[in-house]
């Protein structure tokens, strides 16, 4: 719950510091003395964006620092998710620099305004009198459906399988238009892998052809070449071969007369071996080799159809070939499991909406199962509040189309006069009984949600009298199990407090200013006495506002 507020440079406010009691306080003041500072101070609190305009002094910075005590509400796992440090005592502080630029700060540790935010919706429900048009709202009648239904397990299941859904048919979608796209390509990469296929590649291939090719070209060539160097290697008395021997002879008669010619006798000796070798392979590749126009035609037909392939495909070697085979490999396959893949991802998708429906059908039964109890506590309270006929009717209905909510649509119906039909409630109830409607469904929420804080600004709007005394009775029940702040125009909610600040403004140097204080139990007397329309000073005013803080 909200500890301590401090306002620094913000709007009329110079220096203030608020500190809360834990049940029923009260904030009153006239009209423009600077209440709604105090929510506009409290929302930068909870990830509001800031206005450069709402700086006092546009010189000094704006400071707004709230200490809350969280103890009680188990936030733990929720300041590990947004990677902050656990305090019992915990301080939110946002900073507006005159640059117009904003910081926040949550137990000194920065942080994003969407981790601000996530955080304030757990620490403080701020609720205006605009904002009893909320009731209206969908997305809050299904807000107050769920809490009194506790299903938020439920909830979060089953949005999971709602966005699994959703990637499902989103993957189904791209297959199809990959299959679109591959039928319309299919034929011509087929002729293009079949060109491919027919042509044998693998790794080497062309370097292969090509050596064979030069080899085949210059057949003459290379027999008069290779036929030069076996006769001058194998020539019986001249060729190198024969000169190695006779002088290998030489050297091993010279060896035996003088050992340390040994080892110049066994290297030369070694040369004769590799000469002898080098000899009988030019032996073997001339005899080898035989001219064959055919065989040469076969691999210039080879080697065209490479380079033609090569230019077609505009790729440089005979790998990037290998790879558009790949490609078109995949691309006819796309066509070709197309129809298997579609299946398999229509069959996922059927299974998971058969999850998803059940899942829809729990989720409406749980919020159907609470409309008669929301319905009678509302009722109930608004013939409290004045509204002795009002009757609030809740429908609901089962559909086959899915949303992030679910596949159910709820109606909420409402009626103030006895005779009339519940008609759409945001369209037939007024203002007054909005407001009405909003205390009772707050009420009712108390006891569901743990929220350590509420806020009503001026929930009392359009109401007086016996309905005024009955809202603070409310009020000041809803403060047994939870902080509630009031700020109201009304004397006998002020009445029920047991804190009670005031609003008000001076001037100092032809310059405005908003203060607030902490009313002591005279003090009180005397704001309930102004407050109801009467001279402060008289008997009767003083006595009847004794009377509402008793």
């Amino acid at each position: 719950m909200l500890r301590v507020l401090g306002i620094k440079n913000f709007a009329l406010i110079e220096d203030i510091s608020l500190e809360f009691t834990d049940n029923f306080s009260i904030i009153t003041g006239e009209t423009g003395a600077g209440k709604s500072i105090i929510l506009g101070a409290l929302s930068l609190l909870l990830g509001k964006r800031a206005d450069l305009n709402s700086i006092r002094n546009s010189d000094k910075k704006c400071v707004i620092e709230g200490q809350f005590s969280v103890g009680a509400f188990h936030l733990q796992s929720l300041f590990q998710s947004l990677d902050l440090d656990y305090e019992e005592e915990t301080i939110i502080r946002r900073e507006i620099l005159p640059s117009g630029k904003s910081r926040a700060f949550v137990n000194d540790t920065p942080v994003k305004l969407s981790n601000l935010s996530e955080l304030g919706v757990h620490l403080i429900d701020i609720h205006s009198q605009h904002e009893t048009l909320s009731i209206g709202n969908q997305e809050y009648q299904y807000a107050v459906l769920d809490t009194v239904a506790q299903n938020s397990d439920l909830k979060l299941d089953f949005l999971k399988n709602y966005k699994r859904l959703n990637a499902l048919k989103k993957e189904y979608d791209e297959l199809k238009s990959r299959q679109i796209k591959a039928d319309e390509a299919y034929d011509y990469n087929v002729f293009l892998l079949s060109e491919l296929t027919e042509a044998k590649l693998k790794p080497g291939l062309q370097d292969e052809l090509e050596s064979s090719q030069s080899k085949l070209s210059h057949v003459e060539e290379l027999q008069e070449k290779l036929g030069q160097s076996y006769q001058q290697l194998d020539e019986e008395t001249i060729g190198v071969v024969a000169q190695l021997r006779e002088i290998n002879l030489q050297l091993r008669k010279a060896s035996q007369l003088d050992p340390g010619l040994s080892e110049l006798q066994q290297r030369l000796e070694s040369i004769l071996i590799e000469a002898e070798d080098i000899s009988s392979e030019t032996q073997t590749q001339l005899e080898s080799l035989d001219a064959d126009p055919k065989a040469l035609e076969e691999v210039n037909e080879k080697l065209q159809l490479i380079y033609t392939l090569q230019k077609k495909h505009h790729v440089s070697d005979l790998e990037g070939l290998m790879r558009v085979k790949e490609e078109l490999e995949q691309q006819v396959s796309v066509k070709e499991n197309a129809e298997r893949e579609l299946q398999e991802s229509e069959s996922q998708i059927k299974k998971q909406e058969e999850e998803l429906f059940r899942l829809a059908e729990e989720l409406y039964k749980s919020r159907l199962h609470t409309t008669e109890t929301i319905s009678k506590v509302v009722e109930v309270m608004l013939g409290e509040l004045g509204i002795p006929d009002a009757k609030l009717k809740i429908e609901g209905t089962l559909n086959s189309s899915f949303s992030s909510r679910g596949a159910d649509h709820f109606e909420w119906l409402f009626s103030a006069n006895k005779g009339s039909a519940p008609q759409d409630i945001k369209k037939v109830a007024s203002g007054g009984e909005m407001s009405r409607i909003t205390l009772a469904i707050k009420s009712l929420l108390a006891q569901y949600e743990n929220l350590p804080s509420i806020i009503f600004d001026e929930i009392d709007t359009g109401v007086s009298g016996d309905v005024a005394t009955k809202m603070g009775v409310i009020m000041k029940k809803m403060s047994a199990s939870l902080q509630v702040i009031s700020i109201t125009h009304l004397p006998q909610i002020a009445g029920m407090g047991q804190q009670h600040f005031k609003v008000y403004k001076t001037t100092h140097n032809e310059k405005t200013q908003s203060n607030i204080k902490v009313l002591s139990q005279e003090d009180r007397v005397n704001e309930l006495a102004e407050m109801l329309g009467g001279d402060k000073t008289s008997e009767s005013a003083l006595a009847h506002a004794q009377s509402l803080l008793k």
